[in-house]
């Protein structure tokens, strides 16, 4: 019997710091512990780390998606709730379906 292949999660990491070798990301390597731990199911990380530009932030998730093959893409980081952070709005550009409420 063949088995399938391990689920493809990407994790992508939103940070200009981070992306720059400034900071070290800890927010990419929890949410991998945690899926870890939370999952029965064998997987496969695919992770990324990319300063907050939307233009970035956006082909990192459509990479994730679409090149990688991800069935599931969680984000972490940003700006915060400041004029800088575009995460949402990148995220939103790339999205088919949006279902407010889920991701909080």
């Amino acid at each position: 019997m063949q088995h399938p292949s391990p689920a493809r999660i990407g994790i992508l990491t939103v940070s200009d710091r981070a992306s720059r070798g400034e900071y070290e990301d800890r927010g990419g390597p929890a949410i991998r512990e945690w899926l870890d731990r939370a999952l029965a199911s064998s997987w496969t990380p695919v992770s990324r780390i990319v300063p907050d530009e939307t233009d970035l932030v956006a082909g990192a998730l459509r990479d994730l998606a679409d090149g990688e093959g991800c069935c599931l893409v969680v984000t972490t980081g940003g700006t915060g709730p400041a004029p800088r952070d575009v995460t949402p709005e990148a995220t939103e550009s790339v999205c088919e379906k949006l279902m407010p409420g889920f991701g909080e």
